[in-house]
């Protein structure tokens, strides 16, 4: 029974005990009435000393309190404590480290990869080497069973059994119809698993399909694997019991590998005290979740556990630093050694229900939590004319120089070579003997080497020589603007400015840096806790206990609000028996109701608490508007899931924080000169100061301590920048700054015409930051699976001449090909464009690279309104314009009409106008004049995606003018243009080192497409201008097909692989295209007539090109060069309406010098998402039947390509299909004596009489029929092997690949089978 400080609890004499144990120190706090707290910061590592942290600070806590010696290893007697609150990062550090024992997966059969595969995306867009982060599972075991969801979201149309046919229908949780298409095999089931444990595995991961509603084949494979004696298993329908198989999968895979590591260390823990904590008259333990919730140690699981620490800085910083007179949202900046994390509140705690944490997609909820790899411990460095701060970090050991263990430059050094930290007040445990002060001397002297190489630099363009003090001011300011970027993530790209909150600083190096971040983000008020070093365990003391539960459900709003009540009064009857299970009398509980809800047609949900004045429908509609904009009327509201969420309120020990009260009974009075501790030097952007030192025990309430200076306690160091001031109450310390005169901190004049490496660094920064919000705010207000959930669109900023300026990394095939749209419509309508125009253009003789990618660009004017001063643009793939087909990708495509809306210039909005019956004329009426065309077959979902991109645009268009606001435009401008030349130096180096390497000799590559066409390509260095000429000629004519891609493409595809081999982060823009030149004969597949189809070419064609230059370049082995393009749906009747679906497929990567290549992954021009196979068969009246990696399908070598995949679709109704793709004949080739690819194949297979199929070859492109039953089979291309197979250095770690199933291998191709391939 928690305590309840009503002044009557028999407890209140008993102490209370919270923990953060982290990676490295262990915070523990004690409250002991009428007593001073008692805080203990210890390693959470010291096995010389103590065998756990956190037992050792409880010892500590207890002999302080007590005044009774406790000898060390004796079990400690709880009697005296109330309760004991702990976060712990062990399971998170085995996440990151992959330091637990491995599970097992248990899966649908057809599924065995369906983890290693994933969403298909690649972690690091421009990485040849694809690296996806390690499994948690070993071994893998397929279950004979298979249900799927009777009916389709988007397909009304009922499906009736035919003649002889009989459905198996039961009812899922959700009150969906489930369809058992196989039943559970238990004779099997329990061999597998029998055979699983014999092998030695006790963990086990449960994942079947659609087991979120129909969870009863989970749930017996748990009793028979319970029988056989499995001490772990983690079902995915009882973790978290959402849609999304990949997704709950993962969270169950780490569950079942965190949770016996957890228990382990739980068990450990409590066997350090008297009755092992289950005494009930003993000392309650409660561990913090990822939820920002307690919950008993007999229910704290791995997957609940893994934002643990993180979780308790956020719930310290809610209830701390939350003016509850003001409501004034707070950002959390919680800065430790190796990393940042950023939090957000405003009355109530943010729940996200997807994330992802070290690799692994997570579906629980967990507070919204942004971290980024910036930290005291992170490395400095000097690179391409760009300051760099992390993401690498020096980490605990050997950590900064200043720590003498030979370690690298760091953030730490730069804070100790300005004076803002103070060697002489830190204690003497460092060095090798852990017994020298830090290391003011070597850090200056660092810094003084990297000055060498800068300022050779600057002296080469005639900049200004820095000292090192400049130096590392200009590195703070460089990190201090990374740490800020995922601030404005969370702030900006969802709607809120930042200088409309306050900012909570906790962590050990967040004081240092708290000045400097307000001021960047336009904050003027800092609110330091004085717990904000130990701030994540006070925010366990503060946590609630709480229960969460969830259910599947699939309903109207409007029809269902009685059923929807009754199921939330039954979830929170569960809720009720858990907690009292607890020891948690009812009437100390409350409970909140919600309901995941979405509009019908988008997959955007929202969380919805059930609201006190208005109903959950008004709810629903008020956040929509509010994030995006805009509404949907005539649109039903769905029901996703039904939640509650009971809490058992903490006992108040933290006083509510009412800023005006606490001033008004103590106003400011300037602080006494004779509490100076110290007088210190500091450096800021003025030069060196003199600043008054304090210790904050020192200091009064009320005391008002100007800037510069520095407060000091046990824990942290705050620094007080010049104009700003501190003032101290009882339980913060609040620094405000005067934002009339508040800069951000600059080591250059703004007016200079000489480019400054610290302030390019900073706008280069600030104009990714601007692309990157962009892309967050069109993701987030656009209602199509192809931008919302496959991530098809891009995002950038260009120059007042429509030059790319910066393009945040999403599709690359964008990457060039933009800025040809911006420019054509700048130079089309110069001068007579006005504020709020906004064009639109998707025709590839405009830039264009297909239809369906619609641009959207907007001209950013200035403050008067006369001139342009930057343009905003974004290109959304529509998954639907019109055309000859649903889809609007057909394969038989020959001339552009056929493939959908060609608009080539249009005012999309015009003096602020958006100009819907203009849209409709261009992408309903006009297509469908053609013969056998149609016009888009969903207007509304186009009509609302152009407007989420319009948002998009406005919301760059916002953020650059806050940045002139800032900086003024001639500085904006300057900068622009440096980084421009930034980015043009990286690039004239590289070819000047390729051109050494290659002995001055040109490059030359030639590749084919399937129906024979080559691709040539010669480039030819010049050393004399660092320049290169990229020669397409010998290239084949265009085809009578939709393969053509516009010279645009090729540009795009030069781009993305000159990023690649430079294997740096340098900026993207033109720059990169400067020194290059191109010869792209007119005519070509590579540069086509304007009238030809090419709907193709931008996903297909675009990835040969790129095949063609790595190869030029000898970069790696082919990858499958191909997306795999597969559309289907039909067009509806009288009653019923139609629907269109598409997506691309993943493959193998190729492989490369020292790598292996990576199986079912996207490679090159594009990184797009496929759909959830639960997904997939909730919207559409499909069953995808297996999904799985094509094992032998990589090209063997010294190193291998990775497998490409096999995907299954099986057809519910007759509709229409459409295939597109390539490396059907022409083979991934391989590099340097390694073997080629094996080709991908096309089957569609023929459901006959009497379960027989008719295995049918498709060939690579084709339009046709499918009937229902039938099935259509795609084997993706392997990448091609590096080296030769057999030579030295040829082991590589894994086992040997098993023959590929079903497949045959192609070794000719018959005449016969080349012209069938040609033809289709």
């Amino acid at each position: 029974m928690p305590f309840v400080d009503d002044g009557r609890s028999s407890q209140a004499s008993r102490i209370r005990i919270a923990i953060d144990r982290g990676g490295t120190f262990t915070d523990c706090l004690g409250i002991v009435p009428g007593k001073p707290d008692i805080l203990i910061k210890l390693l959470s590592n010291d096995p010389a000393n103590y065998a756990d942290a956190p037992t050792e600070g409880i010892r500590r806590i207890l002999e302080t309190a007590t005044g009774t010696q406790l000898p060390r290893g004796q079990k400690i007697d709880t009697s005296g404590i109330e309760s004991i609150k702990m976060g712990t990062t062990v399971a998170t550090n085995a996440l990151l480290e992959r330091s637990s024992t491995p599970c097992a997966l248990v899966v649908t059969k057809g599924f065995k990869d369906l983890l290693r595969i994933g969403d298909q995306t690649r972690p690091r867009l421009f990485d040849l080497n694809i690296r996806r982060p390690e499994t948690l599972f070993r071994q893998v075991l397929e279950i004979d069973e298979r249900v799927t969801l009777h009916t389709a979201t988007e397909d009304a149309a009922p499906i009736f059994p035919l003649e002889g046919e009989a459905y198996d229908l039961r009812k899922g949780l959700s009150g969906e119809p489930i369809r058992i298409l196989r039943p559970l095999d238990i004779k099997k089931s329990r061999e597998g698993l029998q055979q699983l444990y014999d092998s030695g595995v006790r963990s086990l991961a449960v994942v079947l399909l659609h087991s979120y509603t129909y969870p009863d084949h989970e749930l017996e494979l748990a009793k028979i694997a319970s029988d056989i004696g499995f001490t772990q298993i983690s079902l995915s329908s009882q973790i978290f019991p959402m849609i999304k198989a990949v997704s709950r999968g993962y969270s169950a895979t780490a569950d079942a590998y965190l949770t016996p590591l957890t228990r382990t260390y739980v068990d450990g823990f409590r066997k350090g005290f008297v009755g092992d904590l289950e005494d009930t008259k003993g000392a309650r333990c409660e561990f913090m979740q990822s939820d920002g919730g307690l919950v008993g140690w007999q229910k704290f699981s791995g997957l609940k556990a893994i934002l643990s620490g993180p979780a308790g800085g956020v719930v310290g910083m809610s209830r701390t630093c939350y003016d509850l007179e003001r409501k004034k949202p707070i950002i959390g900046f919680d800065m430790g050694g190796t990393s940042t994390d950023v939090s957000r509140f405003a009355g109530t705690l943010e729940h996200t229900f997807e994330s992802m944490t070290a690799g692994i997609t997570i579906q629980s909820p967990q507070l919204e939590v942004d971290t980024v790899a910036a930290g005291g411990g992170s490395i400095l460095s000097y690179r391409n004319g760009l300051f760099l701060a992390g993401p690498e970090s020096a980490s605990a050991h050997p950590g900064p120089v200043a720590y003498r263990k030979g370690g690298p430059l760091t953030v730490t050094d730069a804070n100790l070579v300005l004076g803002r930290l103070q060697a002489n007040y830190f204690p003497n445990i460092f060095g090798k003997g852990e017994n020298e002060p830090l290391d003011y001397e070597g850090a200056r002297e660092a810094f003084q080497k990297l000055a060498l190489v800068v300022n050779a630099d600057l002296e080469a363009s005639g900049g200004k020589i820095k000292s090192i003090e400049d130096l590392a001011l200009g590195f703070l300011e460089v990190a201090n603007e990374t740490m800020c970027r995922p601030i404005r993530a969370l702030t900006e790209a969802k709607g809120y400015r930042t200088s409309d909150h306050d900012l909570a600083v906790f962590g050990g190096a967040g004081g240092q840096h708290a000045c400097a971040i307000a001021s960047n983000l336009g904050i003027d008020r800092i609110l330091v806790h004085r717990y904000s070093s130990v701030l994540s365990a006070y925010g366990m003391a503060l946590a609630d206990l709480v229960h969460d539960v969830q259910e599947p459900c699939s309903a109207n709003l409007a029809t269902s609000l009685e059923e929807l009540d009754q199921r939330l009064a039954n979830l929170e009857k569960t809720a009720i028996e858990s907690l009292s299970h607890e020891g948690i009398p009812e009437q100390l509980m409350s409970f909140e109701h919600f309901l995941n809800l979405r509009y019908a047609g988008s997959d955007t949900t929202f969380m919805i608490q059930r609201p006190e004045s208005a109903t959950f429908a008004e709810a629903f509609v008020a956040e929509h508007k509010r994030q995006f904009s805009f509404i949907m009327p005539g649109r039903d509201v769905l029901v996703e899931d039904v939640r509650v969420r009971a809490t058992a309120r903490s006992p108040s020990i933290e006083p509510a924080f009412t800023l005006s009260k606490h001033l008004s009974e103590f106003p400011p009075t300037p602080v006494s000169s004779k509490k100076t501790v110290d007088n210190v030097k500091m450096y800021f952007e003025d030069g060196w100061s003199t600043a008054p030192l304090y210790t904050l025990g020192t200091l009064s309430l009320g005391d008002l301590v100007p800037g510069p200076a520095i407060i000091l306690d046990d824990t942290q160091t705050i620094v007080v920048s010049p104009k700003s001031k501190a003032i101290i109450l009882d339980r913060h310390v609040v620094i405000e700054l005067d934002r009339k005169s508040a800069v951000s901190e600059t080591t250059s004049d703004i007016s200079s015409r000489v480019v400054d490496p610290v302030q390019l660094s900073v706008m280069a920064h600030r104009f990714m930051s601007i692309a990157e919000q962009m892309g967050h705010a069109l993701q987030k207000t656009s209602v199509s699976v192809n931008i919302k959930e496959r991530l098809d669109f891009s995002c950038a900023l260009f120059s007042p001449d429509g030059r790319l300026v910066a393009n945040a990394p999403h599709v690359p095939v964008h990457l060039g090909s933009m800025e040809q749209a911006v420019m054509y419509q700048h130079k089309l309508y110069e001068g007579k464009l006005r504020p709020g125009d906004v064009v639109v253009s998707n025709h590839p003789i405009a830039g264009g690279t297909h239809l369906p990618d619609i641009t959207t660009i907007t001209p950013v004017f200035s403050a008067d309104g006369k001139e342009i001063i930057f343009y905003t643009a974004s290109r959304g793939h529509h998954q639907e314009i019109g055309g000859i087909l649903p889809g609007s990708m057909p394969a038989g495509s020959v001339e552009l009409f056929e493939e959908g809306a060609t608009i080539v210039s249009h005012f999309l909005v015009r003096d602020g106008q958006f100009d819907e019956e203009g849209m409709r004329k261009l992408l309903l009426h006009d297509p469908a004049q053609f013969p056998g065309c149609s016009g888009t077959r969903n207007l509304a979902d186009n009509l609302n995606d152009l407007k989420a991109q319009v948002s998009a645009n406005a919301k760059g268009a916002a953020l650059v003018t806050d940045l002139i606001g800032e900086h003024g435009l001639e500085t904006v401008h300057f900068n622009m243009r440096a980084i421009t030349s930034n980015a043009e130096s990286a690039v004239r180096a590289f070819l000047l080192r390729t051109h050494a390497e290659r002995k001055g000799q040109p490059l030359t590559a030639i590749d084919y497409m399937d129906d024979g066409t080559p691709i040539a390509l010669t480039i030819t260095i010049d050393p004399t201008t660092a320049s290169a000429h990229f020669d397409f000629t010998g290239t084949g004519e265009e085809g009578y097909h939709s393969f053509n891609a516009p010279a645009a493409i090729t540009r795009s595809a030069t781009l993305y692989v000159l990023r690649c081999l430079i294997a740096q982060d340098i900026p993207l823009n033109e720059g990169c295209l400067r020194p290059l030149t191109f010869t792209i004969p007119e005519g070509s597949i590579l540069n086509p007539s304007a009238t030809a189809a090419v709907c193709a070419g931008n996903p297909i064609t675009s990835q040969r090109v790129t095949d063609v230059v790595i190869r030029a370049f000898e970069a790696c082995a082919a990858s499958q060069g191909d997306c795999n393009v597969v559309s289907f749906g039909h067009d509806g009747d009288a009653e019923h309406s139609g629907f269109g679906f598409g997506e691309t497929i993943c493959g193998g990567s190729g492989a490369g010098p020292g790598w292996h290549g990576t199986s079912g992954v996207h490679i090159h021009m594009t990184n797009t998402r496929i759909t959830d196979p639960e997904i997939l068969e909730k919207r559409y009246p499909v069953v995808l039947r297996q999904f799985e990696i094509r094992d032998g399908s990589g090209g063997r070598g010294k190193w291998n390509g990775g497998n490409g995949i096999r995907r299954v679709y099986e057809f519910g109704k007759d509709m229409g299909m459409s295939v597109v793709s390539e490396r059907r004949v022409v083979r991934p080739y391989g590099m340097k004596g390694g073997g080629q690819g094996a080709n991908g194949v096309n089957f569609l297979a023929k459901k006959m009489e009497g379960g027989k199929r008719r295995w049918c070859r498709v060939g690579g492109r084709k339009d046709f029929k499918v009937g229902r039953g039938d099935w259509f089979v795609v084997d993706t291309p392997g990448g091609g092997g590096w080296g030769v197979e057999g030579l030295e250095d040829g082991k590589d770690g894994e086992s040997e690949e098993t023959k590929r199933k079903g497949v045959d291998d192609i070794r000719f191709l018959t005449r016969f089978q080349m012209e069938q391939e040609r033809s289709n």
